[in-house]
């Protein structure tokens, strides 16, 4: 560390302001701690993203106190499935711990709400502010230089613990030695937004027989989600699983998918509001390590992604959270072992559901598979609703229904396979 620069000493540094860095912030700073969020980008600033928040989701932004800021956004009631010219719309599941609607909202707008909300708790948020490198003392990670956008002079900012929430791409993280399990799935997605007088149906959709230009069928899925502000989120998935997935054009995707479903949505496909943006993500808890002796990794930065739908905004809010209170219990203990426990927690909250669906993403990896399961499922709302509740990791702790027992026996399958 030079001593040349300036510097400044802190609980808590969070390399990030994302989901998972401002949700970190918010819940170390009603922890009492001393905490600085730096993010390269300023608020508000848009992400390649679906737009929609879960039942997951949404119960993490209540507890944070965003409940009533939440409820000005469209809220939607379920998800309507479809495939082979079928369409099921089914509500969310009933749940003793998560509400049974979701939202849509920009990430432009949701990802400054929860960063202010932060600030607002008693953390410090520097946008524009860039993580160099790590900052080391005696080989342990003690903060980061950063630089700030149109400043010549970088910053030492030192801190007890670093929680790294950089996302998807986290070079600070790989600064670190984090990396990804090659071998196990990851996804890519492309969106954008159209006007649509369907803009505040209440419910999101997805395609399950997503196809190419040459019709095709592809291994992921199209979505659409109403905004509710005169525009739709309209999108693809694909996963990595796929033989062929490197030399998929996702533009041309894209561009089929908005025209395949133009009619039903009475949006001209050629005429998007936006440029399209896509993007790499890392699944089903694929980096690591999640931890070292002064630093924990959250969110999209430790692969913390469903495999099941791609959904990783809930995910980095509770992964910061726990984060959040096992830097608290370090610090408040004086106890830079209570850091151990952390990948412990992860384990037991998403281990095995994430080995369940890194499996099923093998497996639908195949495109006569995905064919034959999408047409099978889209014949029986039963069947359906069981796989909405098991996707959406919205399984019942209190009872085992048909699709508790369904999972149960799926991770007693794969608790035999090696770790796929």
């Amino acid at each position: 560390m030079s001593s040349a620069r300036e510097t400044s000493q802190h609980d808590v540094l969070v390399i990030g302001a994302g989901p998972a860095g401002a949700a970190a912030g918010y819940w170390l700073a009603r922890h009492g701690l001393d905490v600085v969020m730096v993010d390269k980008k300023t608020f508000p600033r848009e992400k390649t993203c679906g737009d929609g928040l879960t039942p997951r989701a949404v119960k993490q932004i209540e507890d944070m106190g965003l409940g009533d800021q939440l409820s000005r956004f469209h809220r939607y009631d379920g998800l309507r499935a479809t495939a082979h010219g079928k369409a099921l719309e089914l509500h969310w599941p009933s749940h003793p711990i998560y509400p049974q609607h979701g939202y849509v909202v920009r990430r432009r707008e949701l990802d400054t709400m929860v960063a202010r909300n932060a600030v607002a708790a008693g953390a410090t948020l520097l946008e524009g502010h860039e993580a160099l490198t790590p900052v080391l003392h005696r080989g342990f990670v003690r903060g980061a230089t950063v630089q700030a956008e149109g400043s010549s002079s970088p910053t030492d900012i030192t801190a007890k613990y670093v929680i790294v929430a950089d996302g998807a791409n986290s070079r600070f993280g790989r600064a670190l030695g984090t990396f990804r399990t090659k071998e196990w799935p990851y996804g890519t997605a492309i969106r954008t937004y159209w006007e649509s007088p369907r803009h505040a149906e209440p419910w999101i959709e997805s395609a399950l027989d997503v196809k190419d230009r040459n019709g095709n069928p592809l291994p992921g899925y199209g979505w659409i989600f109403p905004v509710g502000d005169g525009t739709v989120n309209i999108g693809v998935g694909l996963l990595s699983t796929f033989r062929d997935f490197k030399s998929v054009n996702t533009t041309h995707l894209l561009d089929a998918y908005a025209h395949m479903i133009a009619d039903r949505w009475e949006i001209d496909p050629g005429n998007p509001t936006d440029k399209a943006t896509s993007g790499r993500i890392p699944m089903g808890g694929s980096v690591g390590p999640k931890s070292g002796p002064t630093y924990l990794v959250v969110g999209d930065a430790a692969g913390s992604v469903n495999p099941f739908n791609g959904e990783g905004i809930d995910y980095a809010y509770e992964t910061a959270r726990i984060a959040a209170d096992v830097l608290a219990d370090a610090i408040m203990n004086n106890d830079p072992a209570a850091l151990q426990r952390y990948q412990s927690l992860l384990d037991d909250e998403y281990g095995q559901y994430f080995k369940v669906a890194r499996l099923f993403a093998r497996i639908i990896g195949r495109p006569v598979l995905m064919r034959e399961l999408s047409r099978v499922g889209i014949q029986s709302r039963t069947l359906m609703e069981w796989v909405l509740r098991i996707m959406a990791n919205l399984l019942r702790p209190d009872e085992i229904g048909p699709a508790e027992a369904a999972y149960k026996a799926a991770a007693a399958i794969v608790r035999l396979a090696p770790n796929a």
